[in-house]
């Protein structure tokens, strides 16, 4: 595993220093992720509290990720399923071996 790394950040104006094994430049792709879905879940109002705003981002972040492993397991069942079928086709059009 790699060394921890300090990066400094900022969020909502907020400085950060993060430790983290992962390059510098991806933690500042997470930041800027985080940032932009800041900006949409605040809108139009930017006098809202930074707290509220976080929070409200960090569910709406959660929610996001939630989907996504059930589309993912979803995907999962389908392509058992598939297998399923193709193994019954080949089972139909190929003899057993001896």
């Amino acid at each position: 595993m790699a060394e921890p790394r300090r990066v400094d950040v900022e969020i909502l104006g907020q400085r950060y220093a993060i430790r983290s094994e992962a390059p510098p430049d991806y933690v500042r792709q997470l930041v800027a992720y985080v940032e932009k879905r800041v900006q949409e879940v605040r809108g139009d109002a930017p006098g809202q509290d930074t707290t509220k705003v976080l929070v409200l981002t960090a569910l709406d972040l959660t929610d996001e990720l939630f989907r996504l492993r059930e589309e993912q397991g979803k995907g999962d069942i389908d392509i058992t399923a598939r297998l399923g079928q193709l193994i019954k086709l080949l089972d139909a059009v190929v003899p057993p071996s001896r």
